[in-house]
């Protein structure tokens, strides 16, 4: 399909006939679509709303609205760069969204996608000691999405956004920002927990760390080459940064703290090689897969197997 502007500026009038267009553009190039839509026509759809600064839920009568040409050629260098780059959606508009909250992204960060956003919403129950929750960590952070969304289902807690990428953190920096959190919630950079301190415990620790085995890490579509690979893989077997969370976590908990990680499909690694730990896999009503819980009793049980 040809994406030269100087025709497709005469030939393309509405909203509409924009929409179509990419459409068309991404069932030729095959798109893959897992980074905020999952099908072409949620995709093409919010492509050419963002490009002319419409929300995602404007009106259906809208669409039949001629576009300036100005508009138009943002609408076919956002196409461009969706078709011929492959870029995901979120890092040509600079925003994902994640438990219904809007935050910044770019290719420094992996684009929220959690299923833990469903974990989130339920302020972690049943799974979650009753009472205050008064320290919460979020590691491997990246954007920020997980702890940001956590603090503001626990008012009252404060909320360590900890990465080991710098670069991350100042993204994570500005959602904090974004969502006038600054009072409770901060980023720390560290390796793990290395700069943290066991003598101050936190009552949860959540992490979506990277997790992806290597087969998987190479035969995933072109999508993912723009996000960054310090955030995807780890190890052969996907978890050598989830091993190293199960065997430190325990030091870091309070005695009723909870741990909860994400390891995708790694699951099925993870389970092979600690059969008897007993890790508490969350089955989640809208789906995805991969999420364990383990109290911090259970660590510091299990931590000699680990």
């Amino acid at each position: 399909m040809n994406l030269d502007q100087a025709s497709l500026l005469d030939e393309l009038e509405t909203l509409r006939d924009f929409v179509r267009f990419s459409l068309s553009a991404f069932h030729e190039r095959g798109l893959y679509f897992g980074h905020g839509t999952d099908n072409a026509w949620d995709e093409a759809v919010q492509l050419v709303l963002n490009a002319v600064h419409l929300p995602w839920d404007t009106r259906p009568e809208v669409l039949d609205a001629r576009l300036t040409r100005s508009e138009k050629r943002r609408v076919l260098e956002y196409l461009r760069q969706r078709v011929e780059e492959r870029k995901p959606l979120p890092y040509i508009t600079g925003e994902a969204w994640f438990m219904g909250l809007a935050f910044n992204v770019d290719e420094r960060v992996l684009i929220p996608r959690s299923p833990i956003a469903e974990l989130i919403e339920d302020g972690y129950e049943p799974w979650l000691r009753e009472g205050a929750v008064e320290r919460v960590l979020d590691l491997c952070t990246g954007s920020g999405c997980i702890g940001i969304a956590t603090a503001l289902v626990f008012p009252e807690a404060t909320v360590d956004l900890v990465d080991i990428s710098e670069d991350a953190l100042a993204v994570a920096a500005s959602n904090i920002k974004r969502h006038q959190l600054a009072e409770r919630v901060q980023v720390v950079h560290s390796d793990l927990f290395d700069a943290l301190d066991p003598a101050q415990p936190y009552d949860l620790i959540v992490s979506n760390p990277p997790y992806v085995d290597a087969d998987d890490l190479a035969s995933m579509p072109d999508e993912y080459q723009h996000e960054p690979d310090l955030a995807l893989g780890s190890g052969d077997d996907g978890l050598d940064i989830t091993r190293c969370i199960l065997r430190e976590a325990g030091r870091y908990l309070s005695d009723d703290g909870l741990l909860v990680v994400e390891v995708g499909n790694s699951e099925v690694h993870l389970m092979e090689q600690y059969p008897d730990l007993p890790l508490i896999w969350i089955e989640l009503e809208r789906g995805g897969n991969g999420v364990f819980c383990i109290t911090a009793q259970e660590l510091r049980q299990y931590s000699d197997r680990i």
